[in-house]
């Protein structure tokens, strides 16, 4: 084997194994960043549903317990329950005792009374777990009981009933036993899915919640970065695999005409020597030279070892204009870089329309208690005054009625402030903090610095700065013992300011585990591309909030 041979085997293995641990390492860093993105925002989704279903079941019991109505709506016929489980109070799956079964969830109270019995709609569970925001194409959250069978539809068998479907995965056998968690395995169609599990364990109900999305739809992107790599990978092969043969040629004219000058002097002609040290120099400079490639490899492959570490502002430049595989490692770090904040946009405006539509939904709620309810109510007490002759009755079913009016109200305002579309958000929040100093001995002052005309201030940050302070008012009352409150909600050129104060007991913020109050609220500061800076010590905590004016 001549020398040119082997130099080019040598160098073209080196390039190519470079290149191939470069598009490795990249692969690998891209891919364990991905999976662990999806599996966070499936948390988060699965977070958020299970929250939604114990508020719904706990909300539900509690009306049920506090109703003295007797009546059951149970049909006896469809629903078969044994006397033994009639007997235990509380929240049951009754789907097992279904003729069809059909997912049913209900209600057990005894009393000296009797026995009340209560399903409730599964429709209520159903919207919350149809609700696909955030969860692409093939994604979907779902009931497991604890006999390993389906309590939710199905969005893969919308007609086939939930109960015959087995649910025998790792996740629901994880939960059951006590272990939440997440990871990448076959669901119950046999299908790998990205999915995050938990236990929902409420009285005598036990289910397991799961909230999955196929492997294949989540590495679309894998694929299409690996195609691209491969592309690139040949690319850059082929060019080095040029550079090589240029480099040979240069590398081994030299040495034959050292071989050449040798050749002559062995025969006794030493003329040749000025030549022979012309060549020696080309040696000296071909030896440089590759000195020159060895540098450049190595620090292409610290900055390769660095975008694989997902290290995407490092510095590095090309040795010359050149400099192929540099230029070539910097366009692979531009992509990245691209796709990365591509993700973080996709992220962030998911988030949004997460809270945009459940805002949606608190406003669609609102309006049907407002206008839907409380007509029916207000001609209910037109009715209980004109028809009703006994006046203590009709006292006391007024008195009922417009209770039941007020705590409508209540709940509706609750839900979404009417003066927020109104007036703006500086309004609702002084009603709001108006309303709840008459419960509370807390000392509340708001300061609204808002434009009452002409305000920049749109409903969606409306929206999300009333929140915002209804989240930190209520930690404030619930946890940290304060006595003083201050508000100041300012509407500038630029940005808008939300400053609170409070003198409460404070908190650590390197040890304090961020419930779901603070990382609400760090939510939708991001999703209203704000900034926040929250400053702690017993008797002085401030939470300073600003967020760009929408032109």
């Amino acid at each position: 084997m001549n020398i040119k041979t082997l130099i080019l085997i040598i160098i073209n293995s080196l390039i190519a194994l470079v290149i191939a641990l470069l598009s490795f390492s990249s692969y690998q860093q891209f891919s364990s960043v991905l999976n662990d993105r999806v599996l966070l925002q499936l948390n988060s989704i699965k977070t958020l549903k299970q929250n939604q279903i114990e508020h719904l079941l706990k909300s539900e019991w509690e009306r049920f317990e506090a109703s003295e109505l007797y009546s059951q709506n149970v049909d006896s016929t469809v629903l078969k329950l044994p006397d033994s489980i009639k007997k235990r109070n509380g929240i049951h799956d009754f789907t097992p005792y279904h003729v069809d079964k059909k997912t049913t969830i209900g209600f057990i109270s005894n009393a000296t009374k009797g026995t009340r019995i209560k399903v409730l709609d599964y429709n209520k569970i159903k919207e919350i777990l149809l609700e696909r925001t955030g969860m692409g194409s093939s994604g979907e959250s779902y009931l497991v009981g604890d006999d390993f069978r389906m309590r939710s539809q199905s969005r893969f068998y919308p007609n086939k009933t939930p109960y015959t479907l087995s649910v025998q995965t790792k996740g629901v056998a994880n939960a059951l036993r006590g272990i939440n968690g997440r990871g990448i395995f076959k669901d119950y169609r046999g299908v790998d899915v990205f999915s995050v599990y938990s236990l929902v364990k409420i009285g005598k109900l036990k289910m397991v919640i799961l909230s999955e999305i196929d492997v294949d739809e989540v590495t679309i992107p894998l694929k299409k970065l690996q195609e691209r790599l491969v592309g690139i990978t040949l690319g850059v092969f082929l060019l080095a695999v040029m550079l090589s043969l240029f480099l040979t040629r240069i590398i081994t004219n030299p040495i034959k005409n050292m071989q050449k000058s040798l050749r002559i002097m062995a025969e006794g002609d030493y003329n040749q020597t000025n030549k022979f040290i012309k060549n020696s120099k080309e040696i000296k400079e071909m030896f440089d030279a590759l000195a020159n490639l060895k540098a450049s490899l190595q620090g292409a492959v610290k900055f390769s070892d660095d975008i694989g570490k997902m290290n995407l502002h490092t510095d590095f430049k090309p040795k010359s204009s050149n400099d192929l595989l540099g230029k070539s490692l910097l366009a692979m770090r531009d992509k990245l870089i691209e796709f990365r904040n591509n993700e973080e946009n996709t992220r962030i405006q998911s988030k949004r329309m997460l809270v945009n539509g459940m805002e949606n939904e608190r406003r669609r709620l609102s309006r049907e208690l407002h206008d839907g309810v409380g007509p029916y109510l207000t001609s209910l007490k037109h009715y209980i005054e004109n028809r009703v002759e006994n006046e203590v009755k009709k006292t006391e079913m007024k008195k009922i009625v417009d209770d039941t009016i007020s705590e409508i109200r209540l709940m509706s305002n609750s839900l979404m402030p009417a003066s927020i579309d109104d007036f703006g958000v500086g309004v609702a929040l002084t009603n709001f903090i108006e309303s709840l100093k008459k419960s509370t001995t807390v000392t509340i002052e708001y300061e609204d610095l808002t434009q009452q005309e002409n305000s920049n201030i749109t409903n969606h940050q409306a929206i999300n700065l009333f929140r915002i302070s209804q989240e930190l008012i209520n930690n404030s009352l619930k946890h940290a013992n304060a006595k003083n409150i201050r508000i100041t909600l300012s509407e500038f050129d630029e940005f808008i300011s939300l400053f609170y104060f409070d003198d409460g007991i404070g908190f650590n913020l390197n040890t304090v585990k961020l419930g779901l109050g603070i990382s609400n609220i760090k939510e939708r500061v991001e999703i209203c591309n704000g900034t926040i800076a929250i400053n702690t010590t017993p008797g002085n905590t401030t939470f300073e909030i600003e967020l760009p004016i929408e032109l």
